[in-house]
């Protein structure tokens, strides 16, 4: 793995626990000779993660739209930055320059785009591992919720196991480096058709 893109909250979150986990990100990676590939901002859970890495010597590349540029703050500093036109782009950008997907805590924008690549995943578009931090139980309600998906038939459960979970960022790659995509008969039951 030569990067690995970090999905995360513009904001802080309200728990102190939330940035000392990804500044933990940023600096195992940098540690571990890996690159990681951001939104390009300069705010938030976002740029905890990218100085941490940086500040260990590490690769930081940022993503950004032309539209959040001033309104995110892109990031000064980074190894490179990426100005795209749209949020499509960014996130294409992003999955194309990424040997796997970590979503950190975040809201909408986090989920958005750590759903999208999980979809990619499940279309065979790409067999790159994607992963959720669950720090302090972020996560817990939706996996709990995944779960539930695969329970009532929506999900089928290989597809499920594609979603690595740990509390830990050591824990999270370690499983990365040894992650298998899963092979399904089909991602889709047309029943019969």
């Amino acid at each position: 793995m030569k990067h690995i893109c970090v999905f995360c909250g513009s904001s802080p979150g309200r728990n102190p626990v939330y940035r000392v986990a990804a500044e933990a990100m940023g600096r195992l990676l940098a540690r571990e000779g890996i690159g990681l590939v951001y939104g390009g901002s300069s705010i938030g859970l976002m740029t905890a993660a990218a100085d941490a890495a940086l500040a260990a010597g590490g690769e930081v590349i940022g993503v950004i739209p032309r539209c959040l540029e001033v309104k995110e703050i892109a990031h000064p500093g980074l190894s490179a930055l990426h100005v795209v036109e749209t949020m499509h782009e960014r996130k294409a950008l992003m999955a194309g320059l990424a040997d796997g997907f970590v979503a950190l805590p975040g809201g909408m924008g986090t989920f958005d785009e750590f759903f999208e690549v999980v979809t990619w995943a499940q279309l065979g578009i790409h067999a790159k591992p994607c992963g959720l931090l669950n720090v302090a139980g972020y996560y817990d309600r939706l996996t709990a919720f995944l779960d539930h998906t695969v329970a009532e038939g929506f999900v089928k459960k290989e597809l499920r196991e594609m979603i690595v979970v740990e509390e830990r960022p050591d824990a999270l790659l370690e499983r990365f480096r040894a992650y298998r995509p899963p092979v399904a008969e089909k991602w889709l039951d047309l029943g019969g058709v």
